[in-house]
């Protein structure tokens, strides 16, 4: 029974590492939608749908741009690489990942294993 204990013990304490953060990193987590938003510190009341203005959404100009375009031409796969360039840059910023769960690879890029 003391073994279970400690095993339990052992697993908990794994657990807790990667789900406490320092005090001064209080960073946004990511939220999977489900229950309540553990990055809301009050309830606020929701306000009418709104248009953003066009400052929110640095895409809206491209997105315009885009639909002028000829598909998949080469000027449309510019804009089209902008875009999501800038998407992936947006959602870089928000997205926080435990800096002690990820470990850098050696070399520095990806790399995947064979079976031979």
């Amino acid at each position: 029974m003391m073994r279970h204990g400690f095993f339990l013990l052992t697993f908990c304490a794994a657990l807790m590492g990667c789900a406490v953060a320092p005090a001064q990193e209080r960073r946004p987590i990511a939220w999977d939608g489900l229950g309540k938003d553990p990055n809301r510190t009050h309830v606020t009341k929701r306000r009418a749908a709104s248009p953003a203005p066009a400052q929110d959404n640095p895409n809206q100009e491209r997105e315009k741009v885009l639909a002028t375009l000829r598909p998949y031409s080469e000027a449309w796969w510019a804009v089209h690489d902008e875009i999501e360039a800038e998407n992936d840059r947006t959602l870089g910023t928000k997205l926080v990942i435990c800096p002690r769960c990820v470990q850098p690879s050696p070399s520095g890029e990806d790399v995947t294993g064979s079976i031979r």
